[in-house]
């Protein structure tokens, strides 16, 4: 069985035989009950893959879906212009990037959709509105925009340069309200991140995404459900429970505690975080695979600036407004916790609207605690420090 550990190319895991834990029935829902939408999910956890199998579908490639479930689900498979916008693999630290990178690809649609360049006469905004009015006409279908990690351009110089900070926020809040005035022109955008911004910054100015985060339709959209893992790995479970010398079920209940219990919705249907387990079953060995990839900068830095004590955040119910509408505040670490996947939803208070937060696993927990008593934290005494 081959694990597609690291790679976010859907046509490639199909076309290379890789395991693919197949999520396209969600996505046929998603496609066909909205237009724009916002998904932040945390790092590693398949946010690009979903970018990827939805910039095929849109492409119209029938037969890379040969065999999943939107076979039967889709009669059409209609090619429509498909806009992919990543900030994966850019650092935003310095200035003129963000610019850098934006004027490169609507430069390259321009020349697609043969329109004279307008760099220098028109704004970033302004010029991405005539390509989506070009495409559109051209091919008489409405675009569909993809934005892959959106708010990568502002976390990277969170809290070192606010200057630069503004600047990029102004930049994407420009570029983003594009969506309002070419909405005509539009069949399709989804915007995936770490965080959620408030309405304020970089969502302003134009028609609200919907936020799916926390839908419980679309809570299974990324990440391993415990269903698929008795659907799709098996004979791989089974094996590493001969080298962990233990029973299958055994098995299962050790990736539970290390790799499960991350929840997103109020549903509270227990996820896997993909990266750690899909590298486990290669591995055939239960190891900190998500952690061990690094803390990122922003989150160091924001906790960094944090008086508050680990057992503060922990074992404790917060409304929805506390962990969910971010506002980048030094002073409120809590939401950028959250979001990032260290903190995880464990129960939730229907009389109150109100949720349990505390760590996901084994895996983040003991991560966590190691990054305190490197002076990242205060420690507390609870925590061992």
């Amino acid at each position: 069985m081959k694990f597609p550990i690291g790679i976010q190319s859907f046509e490639r895991i199909i076309q290379e035989g890789y395991i693919y834990v197949d999520k396209t029935d969600i996505i046929y829902d998603l496609t066909h009950n909205g237009s724009i939408y916002f998904l932040s999910r945390p790092r590693r956890f398949g946010k690009s893959l979903l970018v990827s199998t939805l910039e095929n579908y849109y492409s119209g490639r029938k037969e890379l879906f040969s065999g999943l479930a939107i076979e039967k689900m889709e009669t059409e498979w209609n090619e429509y212009p498909v806009f992919h916008v990543d900030f994966n693999a850019t650092n935003f630290t310095k200035e003129n990037t963000l610019e850098q990178k934006l004027n490169l690809y609507i430069s390259e649609w321009e020349i697609k959709y043969c329109l004279p360049s307008a760099e220098g006469r028109y704004d970033l905004g302004d010029r991405f509105i005539k390509v989506l009015e070009a495409a559109h006409l051209q091919t008489g279908r409405r675009a569909v925009v993809l934005v892959d990690e959106y708010d990568k351009p502002i976390l990277d110089v969170l809290d070192v340069d606010n200057n630069l900070e503004d600047q990029h926020r102004n930049i994407l809040k420009a570029f983003y309200s594009v969506f309002k005035g070419a909405d005509k022109h539009l069949q399709f955008v989804l915007l995936t991140g770490v965080t959620k911004f408030s309405q304020v910054s970089v969502f302003s100015g134009f028609n609200q995404p919907k936020d799916i985060s926390m839908d419980v339709r679309y809570e299974a959209l990324c990440g391993i459900t415990q269903e698929e893992i008795g659907k799709y790995f098996t004979e791989p479970v089974s094996q590493m429970a001969v080298e962990y010398q233990c029973t299958p079920d055994e098995m299962y209940k050790l990736l539970k505690k290390q790799y499960d219990g991350y929840h997103f919705s109020k549903r509270m249907t227990d996820i896997y975080n993909p990266f750690s387990l899909l590298n486990a079953l290669d591995k055939m060995s239960i190891d900190d695979y998500w952690f061990s990839t690094g803390t990122p900068t922003y989150l160091i830095r924001l906790l960094n600036h944090s008086h508050e004590r680990m057992n503060e955040f922990t074992g404790k119910y917060y409304t929805p407004a506390e962990f969910i509408d971010y506002k980048a505040d030094v002073e409120r670490p809590l939401p950028m916790i959250y979001q990032s996947g260290y903190l995880t939803i464990k129960a939730y208070d229907r009389d109150f609207n109100t949720f349990l937060l505390d760590f996901p696993n084994n895996e983040v927990k003991g991560g966590f605690l190691t990054m305190v008593a490197s002076s990242y934290l205060q420690p507390s005494e609870e925590t061992g420090g």
